[in-house]
Parts: C-alpha cells; structure tokens; sequence
C-alpha cells in the first residue's frame, strides 16, 4: 500500500545569489565554463534572479493534496528537487524520518528521454541510498504525454489563442508544438520503442491539435538546445523556422510548449523573450499557448497515476514495455536509459549557449 505521494521536480533559483550556485549544481561534472554559465546567469537575472519554477510546484503541491483529501485519499504529499532546495535527498531522509513505507513520485516531466525520465529514476535511488537503512520504497508513476489531462489543458490552450485570429489570417497562421531539443544521437538511443522522446512528442502533438482545432496547419519544433554547435541536435530550432516561415506567407504562429508541464524558465525566456522577439523581427503575429500548470484536468490526473500505481504496485525499474500502440506511455527496462555521448549533450533548465 502506498502510504505517501512525493513530488519530483528540478529546481530553480529563488535569488540574485542563488543563481550561480543552481547552475553549478546542474552542470557539475559536464565541464561547463564559468562564462557560458554566467551568459545562461543573464536570463535569470531578468526575473530578479527568480525561477517560477519552485512557486509553480507549490500550487501544484497545494492542488495536488486537496485533491487527495477530497476523493478520501489521507496521504501526504512531500516535494523534493534535482537541482535546489528542497533537495530531493533531504525529502527523502525526511520521508524516512515521517515513518513513510511506501511512495509514488510524480514528475513534473512528461515524456521519456534520460533527463526526462530515467534521470529522475536515478535522483530516486541515490536519495533512498542517502537515506539510509529504512528508506522508504518509491515507485515512479508512469509517463502521462498521451493522457487526456495533460492534452486536454494544451488543446485549450491552442484553442483560446486560435480564437484571436481574425477569420482571414487563419489560412495563414501556423501551430508551433515547442519542445527541448536534445542531440540527435541521444534521440536515437531512446530506447526499445526507438526514438522514442520524439516519437511521443509527435504522437502527443497530433492529439492536441485534433482537440484543439483539426483545421489547423502545425508542426513540431525545437527549443533550448545547448552545448557544442558540432553536435547534431533536434531540428528545426523554433527560432530558424519563424523566420522561414515568415519568407513563405504565414501571417501568424501559434506557440504550444507541449514539451513542459508549466511556465519555467525555459518557457518564459525561450519562447516569451527570444521567439517572441524573432516574429517581431520578421513581422508576424505572434501568440504563446498555456501550459497545464494547476489545471484541475491536470492535477486529476495526478491522483489517478498515483491510484493506477497503488493498485498495480508498479516496481521503480517497470516491466517491459507494451506495444506503442496498446500504451504509449508504458516504460519498460530499456528505456530512457542512454545518457548524452559527451559533456556537450548537457540538457538542462537554462540553456548554455556554444
């Protein structure tokens, strides 16, 4: 019996003089120099060294449990992070110390992939070995990029901007599903159901826009990308392809960050700063979609994966992976599992520039 739900996320800083540090912690090891953490530092001291990350996870922590406790689930719900406090190892003690047993994690990351998916796994078992002698067991609740409450709130949200266009513009206008981007090597080693991070992307992209507006010309992009420019990352960039498609007649684009669950730094600086600012450039409308966030649909879904997995038991390492067709967001032993080639397949929230 799972006796606890713990929320697992990757952090942000919450201050001018946190920000350094948080970037240190996510690029330990990956030989990252100062001056490209200090240029990726910039973006951050925009928002007064703030992440909106940490503030977003406390909504949907607070959400998350009054869910709980209205459908008579009396569990509590911890929160522990990656990369900033509350770091995830210190939750997990304090699980320990709370006499927790038994845990579902849920993480803020809805696809497969290493930094998506096994990464987290990994974050899990280093923080129950720091733990100690009778940490709590933790199950990970399975990927959710094709479940309807996490659709549902995108599909809205591409609706909402697309009922902004004036009638004559809609012919014109073009849906961008925005994703991290991630080397291309790392995508084809994604596991046994092959390329499977954008493989899902794909698949999810095509139920938000049969949601969301049918009618509507889309395709997917890619955001985020860091390390060197040698190395073949996923393509197109968002960037480079607002502007061609600004030379081709499209009067407008419709930004969805499918790839993230909530408005983190990536999102605002990435899409809100810089893409924004390149279909200003090329002269084309310009309008940014929601994420889930706290959408009851969404937080819904939370506390369905964790009865799905109180009921099923799932162990941390799943079985192995059903056909893509019968449950695309099942994992199985292989999967998520190839780590970046080199340094400069860093993934992170805050991209580093070459």
């Amino acid at each position: 019996m799972l006796d606890a739900l713990l929320l697992v996320s990757f952090g942000g800083p919450e201050g001018l003089d946190e920000v350094m540090p948080f970037l240190r912690n996510v690029t330990r090891g990956r030989g990252v120099s100062e001056s490209r953490l200090q240029a990726v530092a910039e973006h951050y001291y925009h928002y007064g060294g703030v992440s909106p990350i940490n503030e977003q996870n406390r909504c949907l922590l607070e959400a998350v449990s009054a869910e709980l406790i209205s459908h008579g689930l009396d569990v509590p719900v911890y929160w522990g992070n990656r990369n900033w406090r509350p770091y995830l190892s210190d939750t997990v003690a304090q699980m320990r110390s709370d006499g927790v047993r038994s845990a579902a994690a849920f993480v803020t990351s809805a696809y497969g992939g290493y930094s998506a998916c096994w990464q987290y796994r990994e974050d899990i078992q280093t923080a129950q070995e720091a733990a100690g002698d009778g940490a709590p067991r933790i199950v990970k609740l399975r990927q959710y990029a094709h479940h309807e409450g996490f659709i549902g709130p995108l599909a809205d949200g591409v609706a909402r901007c697309a009922k902004q266009l004036p009638d004559r513009r809609r012919a014109t206008t073009r849906v961008l599903l925005s994703a991290h981007s991630i080397p291309t090597a790392m995508n084809e080693r994604s596991g046994e159901t092959g390329r499977r991070y954008e493989t899902q992307l794909r698949s999810a992209g095509e139920l938000v826009m049969s949601v969301a507006d049918p009618a509507l010309c889309w395709e997917l992009v890619w955001q985020s990308r860091s390390g060197a420019p040698s190395t073949p990352w996923l393509e197109p960039d968002i960037n480079d392809r607002i502007r061609q498609l600004a030379g081709a007649g499209v009067t407008d684009v419709i930004v969805s960050p499918i790839g993230f669950v909530s408005d983190h730094m990536e999102v605002l600086w990435d899409l809100d700063q810089e893409a924004a600012a390149t279909a200003k450039e090329v002269g084309i409308g310009y309008q940014r979609a929601a994420t889930p966030g706290t959408d009851p649909r969404f937080v819904s879904m939370v506390r369905e994966l964790f009865i799905e997995a109180s009921e099923l038991e799932l162990p941390l390492t799943m079985p192995p992976a059903l056909p893509p067709t019968t449950d695309p967001d099942s994992c199985g032993l292989a999967c998520c599992r190839a780590k970046p080639a080199t340094s400069s397949g860093a993934v992170f929230s805050g991209k580093v520039p070459p």
